[in-house]
């Protein structure tokens, strides 16, 4: 895909030697270079986070991030990013666009795009739509030395952007008569002196994703969905952050977006998986007021499918699921302001039996015309009391997808994006404006999940020789496996799944988020949840693993470890502990060394610079 890119493009023009300062009259500024402008400590770790952002070798970044970037800095050179209001110091512009591509690139990561695509095409698609966020957000507010500004060059002349970057001492004032928000539509005059045509070529191929690019150039970010949302985001992110505001709270999901993600995904299980109205049992009934979904069978179905859609932050247990379903007001509650309701239902054939449900508005999940026939037999609600174990109403906090346990912290990596739950204070924890975008970009120095290695392998560390290496010790293919809801759970199941997720970016790799890194060369699986999560989106795992009497992950860990596919330690133990170094602590953490990357990446990430193996093992 990105060969297109790997021809060598003419050198551009080169700016004048310059003269030593002295010789400035007062009150010009000297045009600096690109790597000038970029050279301070501050700016070069945001272009390594953005680097890492990315997951694509040091070459491919030149063309794809790195020039369109130093194009960039030569054209807003010290520009503030505004007269009075955020980043208004000299420098501000350049800062401002790095923090806001940065920004981007976190928030993309949670995102599978084009949205509603299949795996395969979102895989295909994955690098073109990260860049094209990342160019979005680059030029967000390049307009604004169209028009905010007055420039005026040691000639008297005055400098327009679109002549290119300067190249003599110039100086600049705020326009008066300048007009709010007209820097949105001037936007499209400035775009080509930083992306080029093959660029443009590439981004044009992806008719998805070149709509709603088009209209954020045009400054139409009504009409750009997530990619105009994204952008969006990430600018108030990074205004907040300038500001002295909290860029966590900006960078968390709104809550209006998980409602909208909990109703498709009940509309998508309606039409695809769940069965209504059947004679017998069923997974809900419609009658003519109301829709009643069995509350067990949904609510493990509706976080399994969410799950596997990539959207992170799905409560991890029924009670859970229910309170936020009831909270974003899309449950019709009880009499005493409950979420389950206890009826029997009852068919026309004369089958009947009683269930807990839940009871949703019909109209919440179907259009007028879409709605299907009701159901012929009859739901009787029952007012007998609810043992409290099946009330939804039990204040449960609403956690992450994985669940610490009460010893564990997040990952020292975690930053505060990643849970709505986050204390206010959590974005002021590190004084320094940089440690705070560190945070946000997912490299911060938080608690780190402390596990015994003993008790995470259990049995494991004490297993038997080395198993063979499975034939799934090879290289990735080339287009994402189909969806594997339905196939039977095991350890073959297992890697595939893994597989597949890391090629769609469903589950993202040396994230702040993530459960798969990179260290020594190959795949660092962080346990026990990579295994959890697998078992959160198969909710079939529990029932073979009760028959075990095995906790779900433990059931999906085994399996895994008789794959062989894993490092053991000289000692023959199977756990391998990390260092994780931030600025100004080192922590540890726990998991799997696999023997060979091979079997789970293509092309192998760097490693992650802020992991590596304890020398005590």
């Amino acid at each position: 895909m990105l060969s297109l890119f790997q021809r060598k493009r003419p050198p551009g023009a080169a700016a004048p030697s310059p003269a030593p300062a002295t010789d400035l009259p007062k009150g010009l500024l000297r045009p600096e270079s690109a790597a000038s402008l970029l050279a301070t400590p501050r700016r070069q770790k945001l272009l390594e986070h953005i680097w890492h952002r990315t997951s694509l070798s040091r070459k491919q970044f030149a063309t794809l991030y790195r020039t369109p970037l130093e194009r960039y800095a030569e054209l807003v050179q010290v520009f503030p990013a505004s007269e009075a209001h955020h980043h208004a110091y000299p420098g501000g512009m350049l800062d401002h666009g790095l923090e806001i591509v940065a920004y981007s690139l976190k928030l993309r990561q949670s995102h599978l795009l084009p949205v509603g695509a299949s795996p395969e095409d979102q895989a295909a698609q994955s690098e073109a739509w990260t860049a094209a966020v990342a160019y979005a957000a680059l030029l967000h507010d390049i307009g604004k030395i169209a028009v905010d500004l007055h420039v005026e060059l040691a000639d008297g002349s005055t400098w327009h952007p679109w002549h290119g970057p300067l190249h003599q001492p110039y100086r600049f004032r705020y326009r008066e008569d300048r007009e709010y928000r007209l820097h949105s539509a001037a936007t499209g005059l400035l775009y080509r002196q930083l992306l080029d045509a093959q660029l443009l070529d590439w981004l044009s191929g992806y008719p998805a994703l070149w709509a709603p690019l088009l209209y954020v150039l045009a400054g139409q970010y009504e009409h750009a969905g997530v990619l105009g949302e994204l952008v969006v985001q990430a600018d108030r992110a990074s205004v907040a952050q300038e500001l002295g505001g909290d860029p966590a709270r900006v960078m968390a999901a709104p809550k209006h977006a998980l409602q909208r993600k909990l109703v498709n995904g009940l509309r998508y299980l309606l039409k695809e998986e769940l069965k209504l109205n059947q004679p017998e049992a069923s997974d809900g009934w419609l009658t003519e007021d109301a829709l009643w979904l069995v509350s067990k069978t949904v609510s493990d179905k509706l976080r399994a499918h969410l799950l596997s859609r990539g959207i992170d932050g799905i409560p991890a247990n029924n009670t859970a699921v229910f309170n936020v379903l009831q909270d974003h007001g899309m449950l019709q509650p009880t009499t005493d302001g409950k979420a389950i309701w206890r009826a029997t239902v009852t068919s026309s054939t004369g089958w009947s039996h009683s269930f807990t449900l839940l009871r949703l508005a019909p109209a919440l999940i179907w259009e007028s015309g879409e709605r299907p026939a009701p159901f012929a037999g009859m739901v009787a609600i029952d007012t007998t009391p609810i043992d409290k174990d099946a009330d939804a109403s039990v204040s449960t906090p609403v956690t992450a997808a994985i669940p610490p346990s009460k010893d564990q912290h997040p990952p020292p990596w975690e930053d505060a994006s990643s849970a709505d739950s986050v204390h206010p204070s959590a974005a002021h924890a590190i004084p320094d404006v940089m440690d705070d975008m560190l945070a946000m970009v997912g490299m911060s120095d938080s608690p780190v999940v402390r596990q015994d290695a003993e008790a995470v392998s259990g049995e494991a560390s004490a297993a038997g020789p080395e198993v063979p290496a499975s034939p799934l010790a090879k290289p990735l293919p080339t287009s994402p496996a189909p969806a594997l809801m339905a196939v039977q759970p095991s350890g073959e199941h297992f890697m595939v799944w893994l597989q597949q997720g890391v090629a769609s970016r469903r589950l993202i790799i040396n994230d702040a988020k993530a459960l798969v890194h990179t260290v020594s060369d190959t795949a660092y699986l962080i346990s026990p949840g990579v295994f959890q999560r697998y078992a959160q989106e198969h909710p079939q795992v529990g029932t073979l693993a009760k028959q075990e009497s095995q906790q779900d992950w433990q059931w999906v860990q085994k399996r895994f470890e008789k794959l062989g596919l894993h490092r053991k330690q000289a000692n023959g133990l199977n756990i391998w502990t990390c260092e994780v170094t931030g600025p100004r602590k080192s922590r540890q953490i726990h998991g799997y060394l696999l023997s060979d990357a091979k079997c789970l990446f293509d092309d192998i990430p760097p490693n992650n610079p802020y992991l590596s193996l304890s020398s005590d093992q």
